[in-house]
C-alpha cells in the first residue's frame, strides 16, 4: 500500500485552504446551505463540541479523514493474522501498517504547522503580513514569543524576525540553525512525503525572473513556465525597451506561436508581429504590422519574409498604396509575384529579382493597355507585345517602360501594319523608319494572329513556392518525394496543434462544425489503402470537400491561398479580357498539381484518364443467367478518373466570380447581339408551345461544366417527356425535330451572357465527356447560340 503521495496532497490543500482564511470564506454559503441550525454538519464532522464556531466545524469536516488513519492501520493488524508471520503477504501488511502510523503522524505535524501559521496571520493583520501570505508558506518561528535581539541596534529600535519555511524577514546570525534546520527539512523531503525519502526539487515550474547576464535577455523580465532552468511554456518576456513577447517557449527560446510587440525607433508606434517561431526567432506564417502601416501576411524564415506572402503599403488615401503577393527570399521579392500599384493603375504579374522586375511578365492598366514580354532592372526592356484598347498592336523590341526602341511590327485595328524600326513612347509619338503594308482581303495575316501569353510566365512556373509549402508541410522536399505514412501523420499533428492553439486563443475559436470536421480530418484514413472502387472514390472525394474547406488542413490552406492569388490577379485592373486564356490555363494547372498531391495521399488512386470499374454484379445472378447470354453481354462502362472531375467542383466555386467577369469581358460584343436577338425574337408569340412547355432553363445559377451540362441534359428529358405525351410512345426523335424546340427553350429561358457560359463550359469540360452524351447536348446549345445571333425574322 503506498497511500502517502495522494493523502499528503490532500493534506496540504486543506492546511492551504486553512492559512489563507478560505473556511471563514466558506462559513457564510455553507450556513446558508445547512440551514440555522448546524447538528447536521456537527454529525458529519464527528463533533462532540458544543458551540463551535462553524468555520473550526468545517476544518474539522475537511481533516476528518485523516482522522481514520490509525483504524486503516489497525485493519491491515488484523489482515496479517490471517497469514503466517514469517509470509511475504505478512511482511507487506505490516509494512503497510507502518507507513500508516508514519503518515498520520507527518499529517498531524502538517496540520499543526497549519493552524501554527493561521493563527499567526490572524494575530498580526496587516499590509506588511498580508503581502507575506501564501498559501504553502508555514511559519517556523518568531521573535515575539523567542526572544532575539539585533547587534548594534538603537535604543528605541524595534525589531520583528519572522522565519518562515521558504523565507526569512530581518533574520540574524542566532537564527541560522534554525533557518539549516528549514533548509535541510526541505531538502530532504521530510515535510513533504512523510517517508524521510529525499524529494528532488521540481524540474518543472512556474516563476519569474529578471535576466542580468543572458547577452540576448539582458534586464529582461520572465513570467511563465520553466524546465531544467530554461523558459519553457507559456510565458511572457518584458525588455526595458518596451518589447513583449508572449507565447510559448522552448528549450529557453521563442518557440511555437506567439505574439511579439515591438516600438518603432523612430514613430510613436509599435511593429507587432503574431505568429509562428522556432529557436528564437520568426519561422513559419506570421502577420506582421509595421509601424509605418504596412502589413506582411505570409511566411517568415530566420527573422525574414521567405517563402509566400502579401505585403499591403499604405492606404488608399496615401500617397502610395500597394499591394504585392507572390515569393520572398531572405526579405526580397524573388521569383513569381503579382504587384498591384493602385496610385498608377497598373498590375504586373511576372518574376522578380531583390525586389526588382526581372525576366518575363505582363502589365495590364486602367486603361485597357496590355503588355507581355521582358522585363530587366525594374523596367520593360527586351522583346514584348504591346496591345492597346482598340485592338492596336505593337511586337518588338523596348528601352524602357512604354518605350519602343528598335525593330518590330506595327499592326493597326484594320490589319494594316508598319514593318521597321521604332522610337519614342507609346501615346506620345513614335518616330518609324520602315515599311507600310496593307493586306489583300484574302491574305492569311501569318504570325499577326498568334496568341497572346506566348511572352508571359507559363502557368506551371506560377505560384511555385505556394505548392512547395504544401508539400513541406506534408514532409516532402520536393513534390512527390516523401513518404505516404509520414505525410498522413505531419496533417493529423498540423491539425491538432492548430485545434490546440486555437482553444488556447479566445479570439481564433472554431464553431462546433468546425471542430467536428476537425476532429474527423486528423484521422488517418486507413481505409482509402487498395485497389481504388467506386465505394472509395467517393469516400476520397468526401474527404478532399471536407479537406479544402477546412483552412487548417494543408489542402484547406493551399485552397485558400490558391483563390487568393486568382482574385488577386484577376480582380480590379487585372479584369482584363486580355488575361483570360492566361486565367484558365491557371486553374488547369492548378487542377494538375494539386491532382498530384492527392495522388501522393491516395497513390491507389489512378492517373489521369485512368478508369475505375464499376462494381460486379451478384455473383448469384451470374449464377442463374445463360452463359451464352453473358458472353454476348457489353460490359459496364466505368468511371474515368481526371482531376477536373475530382477536384473542379471544389476550385471553380471560389474561382468563378473572377473568371466569368473575364469570359463576359471577352464575350461582350457577341452577348450583346445574342441578346439584342433574344429580346426581339421574344416579342413573337407562340401561346401553343408554351402550353406543354413546363421546363426551366437556367445554365447561369450552376459553377461547373458538369453542373451547367447537367442542366442541359435535364432539359433535353423535360422536353422529350412534354412531346412524347402528345405523341405516338414510338415516335422516335430527331435532330431535326428537336433543334427547334430546344432553340425555342433557350429563347424564352433569356439567358444572360450565354456566350460566355459556352466558352467556360467548352475550355474547363472534362475531356472524357467531350464526345458522349453531354458532348453532343452542349454542341446543340452552342448550335443554338450562333443560330440566335444570325435568326432574321420579317
Amino acid at each position: 500500500v503506498y497511500p502517502c503521495f495522494s493523502w499528503a496532497t490532500y493534506c496540504c490543500s486543506v492546511g492551504n485552504f486553512l492559512v489563507m482564511g478560505g473556511f471563514q470564506a466558506l462559513a457564510k454559503p455553507s450556513l446558508e446551505f445547512f440551514g440555522k441550525c448546524p447538528e447536521l454538519l456537527q454529525r458529519l464532522a464527528e463533533s462532540s463540541e458544543e458551540n463551535i464556531p462553524l468555520s473550526d466545524l468545517l476544518v474539522t469536516l475537511f481533516y476528518l479523514p485523516m482522522r481514520h488513519l490509525h483504524e486503516y492501520g489497525r485493519l491491515l493488524l488484523k489482515l496479517g493474522t490471517c497469514f503466517e508471520v514469517s509470509s511475504v503477504d505478512y511482511q507487506k501488511l505490516q509494512d503497510g501498517c507502518s507507513k500508516f502510523e508514519a503518515l498520520a503522524l507527518h499529517l498531524k505535524r502538517r496540520r499543526k504547522e497549519a493552524e501554527y501559521t493561521y493563527h499567526f496571520w490572524k494575530s498580526f493583520p496587516g499590509k506588511m503580513t498580508d503581502s507575506l501570505r501564501k498559501p504553502r508558506r508555514r511559519l517556523i518561528c518568531e521573535s515575539s514569543n523567542k526572544a532575539l535581539t539585533l547587534q548594534n541596534s538603537g535604543r528605541f529600535s524595534v525589531n520583528w524576525f519572522i522565519l518562515f519555511n521558504d523565507a526569512l524577514v530581518h533574520a540574524q546570525a542566532k537564527w541560522l540553525r534554525s533557518i539549516n534546520q528549514a533548509v535541510d527539512q526541505a531538502m530532504t523531503g521530510a515535510g513533504q512525503s512523510g517517508a524521510g525519502q529525499r524529494v528532488e526539487p521540481p524540474i518543472s515550474r512556474t516563476a519569474s525572473y529578471t535576466f542580468y547576464k543572458d547577452s540576448r535577455l539582458k534586464e529582461a523580465t520572465y513570467e511563465g513556465r520553466w524546465l531544467a532552468g530554461k523558459p519553457n511554456g507559456r510565458g511572457m518576456v518584458k525588455w526595458l525597451d518596451g518589447r513583449i513577447y508572449t507565447g510559448t517557449f522552448k528549450n529557453g527560446l521563442e518557440d511555437g506561436f506567439g505574439d511579439y510587440v515591438m516600438p518603432s525607433k523612430t514613430l510613436n508606434l509599435n511593429d507587432h508581429y503574431q505568429g509562428h517561431w522556432k529557436e528564437g526567432k520568426m519561422h513559419g506564417i506570421g502577420t506582421y504590422k509595421y509601424a509605418t502601416g504596412e502589413l506582411y501576411e505570409g511566411s517568415f524564415q530566420d527573422n525574414m519574409r521567405h517563402g509566400h506572402g502579401m505585403l499591403r503599403s499604405g492606404t488608399l488615401n496615401s500617397s502610395s498604396p500597394s499591394v504585392f503577393i507572390g515569393q520572398w527570399v531572405h526579405d526580397k521579392k524573388t521569383g513569381y509575384g503579382v504587384f498591384d500599384d493602385i496610385t498608377r493603375g497598373e498590375k504586373y504579374m511576372g518574376m522578380w529579382q531583390d525586389d526588382q522586375r526581372q525576366g518575363t511578365g505582363v502589365i495590364v492598366t486602367q486603361f485597357g493597355l496590355y503588355y507581355e514580354g521582358a522585363f530587366n532592372n525594374n523596367k520593360m526592356q527586351g522583346t514584348g507585345v504591346l496591345l492597346s484598347e482598340d485592338n492596336t498592336t505593337y511586337e518588338g523590341e523596348f528601352s524602357e517602360d512604354w518605350t519602343l526602341n528598335g525593330k518590330g511590327v506595327l499592326t493597326m485595328p484594320n490589319g494594316d501594319y508598319f514593318e521597321g524600326s521604332f522610337t519614342g513612347e507609346w501615346g506620345s509619338g513614335l518616330k518609324v523608319t520602315g515599311s507600310f503594308f496593307k493586306p489583300n482581303l484574302y491574305d492569311s495575316d501569318g504570325d499577326k494572329g498568334r496568341a497572346l501569353g506566348r511572352l508571359a510566365v507559363p502557368p506551371e512556373e506560377k505560384w511555385r513556392v505556394v505548392f512547395e509549402e504544401c508539400w513541406m508541410r506534408l514532409g516532402c522536399e520536393a513534390p512527390g518525394q516523401g513518404e505516404n505514412q509520414r505525410a498522413w501523420e505531419n496533417i493529423a499533428v498540423a491539425l491538432t496543434t492548430s485545434r490546440r492553439q486555437h482553444r488556447d486563443s479566445p479570439e481564433m475559436n472554431l464553431s462546433r462544425t468546425q471542430n467536428r470536421m476537425l476532429e474527423s480530418l486528423e484521422f488517418i484514413p486507413q481505409q482509402h489503402v487498395g485497389p481504388v472502387t467506386m465505394e472509395k472514390y467517393d469516400s476520397i472525394r468526401r474527404y478532399l470537400i471536407k479537406a479544402c474547406d477546412m483552412p487548417l488542413h494543408p489542402l484547406g490552406r493551399l485552397m485558400e491561398t490558391l483563390v487568393a492569388v486568382y482574385r488577386m490577379t484577376y480582380v480590379g485592373v487585372g479584369a482584363n479580357r486580355r488575361l483570360l486564356l492566361q486565367a484558365v490555363n491557371e486553374i488547369m494547372s492548378y487542377l494538375a498539381r494539386i491532382f498530384q498531391l492527392v495522388r501522393f495521399l491516395f497513390p491507389d488512386l489512378p492517373e489521369e484518364g485512368g478508369a475505375i470499374p464499376e462494381p460486379s454484379s451478384d455473383p448469384q445472378d451470374k449464377k442463374d443467367s445463360n452463359c451464352a447470354d453473358t458472353q454476348l453481354e457489353s460490359p459496364k462502362p466505368g468511371r474515368v478518373v481526371s482531376s477536373s472531375a475530382l477536384l473542379l467542383p471544389v476550385l471553380l466555386p471560389r474561382l468563378y466570380p473572377p473568371l466569368f467577369t473575364l469570359y463576359a469581358l471577352e464575350k461582350e460584343k457577341e452577348d450583346d447581339v445574342y441578346w439584342e436577338c433574344v429580346l426581339r425574337l421574344n416579342k413573337q408569340p407562340d401561346v401553343a408551345l408554351l402550353a406543354f412547355l413546363g421546363t426551366v432553363f437556367f445554365v447561369s445559377t450552376t459553377f461547373t461544366p458538369s453542373d451547367k451540362l447537367q442542366v442541359i441534359q435535364l432539359t433535353f428529358e423535360e422536353i422529350t417527356k412534354e412531346v412524347m405525351s402528345s405523341l405516338e410512345d414510338n415516335f422516335l426523335w430527331s435532330m431535326d425535330d428537336l433543334f427547334p424546340v430546344f432553340l425555342y427553350v433557350v429563347l424564352r429561358a433569356r439567358i444572360r451572357n450565354l456566350g460566355s457560359e459556352v466558352s467556360l463550359i467548352e475550355d474547363l469540360m472534362d475531356p472524357c465527356v467531350q464526345h458522349g452524351e453531354h458532348g453532343i447536348m452542349f454542341t446543340t446549345l452552342k448550335a443554338c447560340y450562333y443560330q440566335i445571333q444570325h435568326e432574321k425574322t420579317t
